[in-house]
């Protein structure tokens, strides 16, 4: 390539004409570019520079700011400008005048403003929307250099929201009669695919016939497409395996042009991307992998090994070899190939076939052990990425007969290593191994321990809550849950006695958590041992605020009066006036708990200390105090992405505000885990602080099972996978080496080999019997299943088949934060949840979009409004609802008096909203087909009757009107009067809060006022749209306000698909168009004029549903009732 690189920096002076004479290789003494160039090279300091640069850029920004600038000496200037811009100096004065260079002058001047452009902006640049008229004309255009212009300029960067705009001309261009037009439309297409690939859903057979473009530029260019479809979804195009093996043999057999070969090699990456589309196709499936056999051995018998291109094709070879259903010839013949990289003295093959060997060790263990000798003198290897990648292997072929050799040399490199990221990554195996297969208590605590020392606090969240975990959940032996509990205990009380200011700090909040729970173990020590030294802990400098307020929980749980009180007292005390929250707060806990032993063994157990706390995680005990608030005119809390959204839309020009759009009524719904379609978390739920891990045994902190951490970071690692295993297959031994061979490439430095001793090769030979041990045994591996798993020492205890919850850690800044809201001294009983309050918990905590119905939430409590479910499909009876109902007269009343003009439409149910001694006001809403009606019932409930009876209905989204108001002059004695109001949508909202207030006055009183509230769901306002496909399709383009979100799919033996949409059908009246395969299109509107459209795909085990309407808000309200109706099944 370097030729290449040459010809194009020699022809760029004179692609520009910067020079005197076109053409020139050199660049003119008078040009102002060359002249800025010779002068920042004869400059001597980065001062100078600067000041060179000020000079030229106030010059630029002067003359492009002149009137009387022509586009030719604009050209020159917006070169000058990139210059400086790639030197690191800001020119943004001058991407208005790229943009206008690129939209008025000649080809020339047009070409140098588009590379200006596509240098100074990024895609998420607001001045890029004045550049889509200017590639809309362009692509429109007779020129071809226009036209392939603003391809590159599409394919390049492109607004999101701008697709549709250009989709129809890009789609027109796969069609054009040059090549290179076709081949830029297809990159075009491929980059809408990687940023919005719903918006190409409907072209995917115009990337068949690019497939099968009679130009191989178009055809390569459209398998970067494919790659990307087909790691999805390769079932969806098992059919097209039989095209890419015709492809591959034509390219392996030299068929294309010379202009493809790379060093004699038929079109290297072409024959790369083609091999890894094979491997997905034929993975699992034996019928698709047979046509795949015979051009993989051709493949591997003509790359010849003689350049680093063609070893590149080998390794793809191999790995799709050993992905495909398997046949023994190949497996031996890529075998064979994988010796003969690990064999190699070439440092990069060596590395190659560690890869490789890597990849395949777990199908075809045996294969390792063939080269063992070969692994351990890698071990040993002066390159440590060499090491690294040798370790990773031994990683995989560890199991419980190696394992304390394995994690030794690993823990030997940890030692070494300096790279942060390999660290990470190295202690995370190592910490897996150890829990995994552990030959003992001892080895396990000793090496957890030696983890969190070289670790540090660079150590993942998820390794010492794993290990915390196993602590508290202990095993299925209560002997075996002592003796490692104890030895741990034992194990840091001798390290809190030695020298502890050189612990890493998460190492230390491990320590005081297992000492607070497991101390008490220890017969032979008192409490006070260990309070004294958790004191001097807490006295060492390097202690930060976070680790103290460990120390000091755990010296809550451990403090039972005794001789250590005093001095629990004075440390109390003495952070009682700390400046940090959490220090403050935990040291007021310590010296009220000190001093009530009784109310300290009610709120720290140990006899219970693994029993599950019931979790209100909708904090409704909450519900009352915000109502207080909100009555009061306090604002509602608004979630961070929500006040980035209203900060983003005061911006002028913002080219993503769909990306986080959410009503700002729905602040008050609890949406857990929602994405949006930036992936950014749209949720709020459980306070969490930011620790990675906590006091999960604790006795009263709370276990969090099945909830997700919504105030804090996200989650914790997800498990691996199991990988699927492979048959043994005896692989030959390689023939000869790469250094046998005459390679003439000499860019690969050579790795001396340095003469074994006796006393060396047996010393090899006894770590390799070590390292390998076991391995004979797992050669029954199945090639097309998984192994049998490895009995693993530590095993958790079972829980109960039905619950699926998994417990998560809670910190000291989190499990503890309300236990003394309230003075516990002057209170004789502490709940820290009740089952009345925690009875409304939905049981589905873990569900991906959503954890209950924002309907279901409304307690009756709350005084501002209820809303209530929809009664749909039934008619509306006289009877009351069949459980027992202490207003059961009350219902039956309001319910003889339902308009009977309403008494056959769907409604909600007839809801309380205030009640005095004289008066109660009830309501329901009734859904008609063009409009919802809101009824509501005045009941007097004195014995005179009430005068002046006025209501006032008002929303700030919708419409409200009278259609029957009360009567002004008098209500009887026990009589009710019914107002109905017609309600129509001003502003689409999650759900709508209709306030009101009705006045009255009793014949011998003064007036009396009420007010309360009724909330109504967005579903209560949605009729089907029907339409037919061909005006779906039509509407679709021309609306531009979307989202989009993936949704649980229903399991269904039949068709998820079709059952996922029936109860959305059912749920939110939607109609649903047409379903094709994997994808469906559905309509609905909002109150007839206000249509969304739904699109929807089956995609890796979800529901990619994306949402289109004219309305701003409508589709991402839309989405949370479609999550909330898909979660309450």
């Amino acid at each position: 390539m370097s030729d290449v690189v040459e010809k194009t920096l020699t022809a760029l002076p004179s692609l520009l004409s910067l020079d005197s004479q076109p053409g020139s290789a050199k660049l003119s003494s008078n040009s102002k570019l060359g002249n800025l160039i010779r002068g920042i090279t004869e400059l001597t300091s980065k001062h100078e520079e600067e000041k060179l640069i000020q000079r030229e850029l106030l010059l630029i920004k002067e003359q492009v700011s002149s009137p009387n600038t022509t586009m030719r000496q604009m050209k020159e200037l917006m070169v000058r400008a990139i210059y400086c811009e790639m030197l690191g100096y800001g020119v943004s004065f001058s991407y208005i005048h790229a943009i206008k260079l690129a939209q008025q002058g000649n080809v020339l001047e047009k070409r140098v403003g588009y590379l200006a452009v596509s240098l100074f902006l990024n895609e998420g640049h607001e001045l890029l929307l004045l550049l889509v008229n200017t590639v809309l004309k362009d692509l429109q255009s007779t020129n071809l250099i226009e036209v392939c212009m603003a391809l590159t300029v599409v394919s390049q960067m492109f607004p999101k929201d701008m697709i549709p705009a250009i989709l129809p001309l890009v789609e027109e261009k796969l069609n054009h009669p040059k090549e290179i037009i076709r081949r830029k439309a297809v990159l075009a297409l491929y980059k809408f695919y990687l940023i919005a690939p719903n918006q190409v859903q409907h072209i995917h057979y115009k990337f068949r016939k690019a497939l099968c473009d009679k130009d191989p530029g178009v055809m390569s260019a459209s398998l970067h497409i494919y790659l990307q479809l087909i790691q999805e979804n390769p079932e969806g195009y098992k059919d097209l395996a039989p095209s890419f093996v015709t492809i591959l043999t034509q390219v392996v057999g030299g068929k294309l042009p010379m202009d493809f070969n790379y060093h004699s090699v038929p079109a290297p990456w072409l024959q790369i991307h083609l091999l890894r589309i094979l491997s997905l196709l034929g993975k699992n499936d034996q019928s698709t992998s047979e046509i795949m056999y015979d051009i993989l051995d051709e493949s591997l018998r003509r790359a010849e090994m003689n350049h680093n291109i063609t070893y590149a094709i080998l390794y793809e070879c191999v790995k799709c070899i050993y992905t495909i259903y398997p046949k023994s010839d190949l497996l031996e013949k890529a075998a064979k190939c994988i010796g003969n990289f690990v064999l190699s003295a070439k440092i990069n093959l060596k590395y190659l076939g560690l890869k490789a060997l890597t990849y395949v060790v777990q199908q075809d263990p045996k294969l390792a052990l063939q080269h063992q000798m070969t692994i351990i003198e890698c071990l040993d290897h002066p390159d440590l990425i060499i090491k690294r990648e040798t370790l990773e292997l031994l990683f995989r072929i560890t199991n419980d007969q190696n394992v304390t050799v394995i994690v030794e040399k690993m823990l030997d490199f940890l030692r070494i290593s300096k790279d942060d990221h390999t660290s990470m990554d190295l202690v995370g195996k190592v910490a897996e191994l150890a829990e995994k297969y552990a030959p003992d208590n001892e080895w396990f605590i000793e090496t957890m321990n030696t983890i969190f020392s070289l670790g540090g606090d660079l150590l993942q969240p998820d390794i010492p809550h794993s290990f915390l975990k196993l602590l508290s959940e202990g095993f299925d032996s209560v002997e075996e849950d002592k003796k490692l509990r104890l030895f741990a205990v034992n194990s840091y009380i001798s390290l809190l006695q030695g020298d502890s200011s050189k612990l890493p700090q998460r190492f230390l909040q491990v320590i005081c958590w297992v000492l607070g729970e497991y101390s008490h173990l220890r017969e032979d020590d008192e409490p006070d041992v260990v309070l004294r030294l958790l004191a001097k802990l807490l006295d060492t400098k390097s202690s930060s605020s976070e680790t103290k307020c460990w120390i000091l929980m755990a010296m809550t749980k451990l403090c039972s009066g005794g001789a250590a009180l005093t001095l629990v007292r004075d440390i109390s005390e003495t952070y009682s006036s700390s400046l940090d929250t959490m220090l403050r707060q935990r040291a007021h806990e310590l010296q009220i708990l000190s001093q009530d032993s009784d109310l300290q063994a009610k709120v720290l157990p140990r006899s219970v200390s693994m029993e599950p706390v019931e979790v209100d995680s909708s904090l409704s005990f909450l519900d009352g105090f915000v109502s207080e608030a909100l009555a009061a005119g306090a604002a509602p809390y608004k979630p961070p992405h929500q006040r980035q959204e209203e900060l983003c839309r005061l911006k002028v020009l913002n080219l993503e505000p769909y990306g986080l759009s959410l009503p700002i009524s729905m602040s008050s719904c609890s949406i857990p885990d929602r994405q949006s379609p930036t992936l950014l978390s749209m949720s709020s739920g459980l306070s969490g602080d930011s620790n990675d891990f906590s006091h999960k045994g604790s006795s009263k902190a709370l276990k969090l099972d099945g909830v997700k951490r919504m105030w804090g970071r996200g989650g914790y690692l997800a498990q691996k996978e199991p990988t699927e295993g492979a048959p043994q297959i005896e692989a030959a031994s390689p023939v000869r080496s790469f250094n046998q061979r005459g390679d003439t490439d000499g860019s690969n430095s050579q790795t001396p080999t340095p003469t074994p001793t006796p006393e060396c090769d047996q010393k090899k030979q006894q770590l390799a019997s070590s390292l390998f041990v076991g391995l004979a045994s797992q050669s029954s591996l199945c090639l097309m299943g998984k192994s049998e798993p490895t009995s693993q020492r530590f095993r958790r205890k079972t829980k109960a088949s039905g619950s699926t919850e998994q417990p998560t850690l809670v910190s000291p800044s989190d499990g503890a934060d309300n236990l003394l809201c309230e003075n516990p001294l002057e209170s004789s009983d502490l709940d820290v949840s009740s089952p009345e309050q925690t009875q409304g918990v939905p049981q589905d905590l873990t569900s991906t979009n959503g954890s209950c119905n924002p309907e279901e939430e409304l307690t009756d409590t709350d005084t501002k409004g209820v809303n209530t479910p929809i009664i749909r499909d039934e008619r509306v009876t006289a009877e009351p609802p069949p459980h027992k109902d202490p207003d059961r007269s009350k219902y039956l009343c309001l319910t003889s008096h339902f308009p009977a003009e309403l008494s056959a439409l769907s409604r909600s149910k007839i809801t309380p909203l205030c009640s005095n001694q004289s008066l109660d006001v009830s309501a329901c809403h009734v859904q008609k087909e063009d409009s919802v009606v809101l009824v509501v019932f005045v009941s007097n409930c004195s014995d005179s009757f009430l005068q002046q009876i006025r209501l006032q209905v008002n929303s700030e989204e919708l419409e409200v009107s009278c259609v029957c108001d009360c009567p002004s002059e008098e209500l009887k004695s026990h009589s009710v009067a019914v107002c109905q109001y017609f309600l129509s949508v001003r502003r689409p909202s999650a759900h709508f809060d209709l306030s009101a207030a009705v006045s009255w006055q009793l014949p011998a009183g003064s007036p009396q006022t009420a007010q309360f509230s009724y909330k109504l769901p967005l579903t209560s306002f949605i009729r089907a749209l029907r339409l037919s496909t061909e005006e779906y399709g039509a509407m679709w383009l021309d609306y531009s306000h979307d989202t989009k979100q993936n949704l649980t799919l229903l399991d269904d033996d039949q068709d998820p698909l079709t059952a996922t949409l029936d109860v959305l059908k059912r749920k939110i009246q939607l109609h649903v168009v047409e379903i094709i395969g994997v994808e469906g299109i559905a309509a609905c509107c909002l109150q007839r004029d206000q249509p969304c459209l739904m699109h929807c795909r089956v995609h890796g085990g979800m529901l990619a549903v994306w949402l289109r309407s004219p309305v701003p808000d409508l589709p991402d309200c839309l989405l949370y009732h479609c999550q909330r109706a898909l979660q309450e099944l």
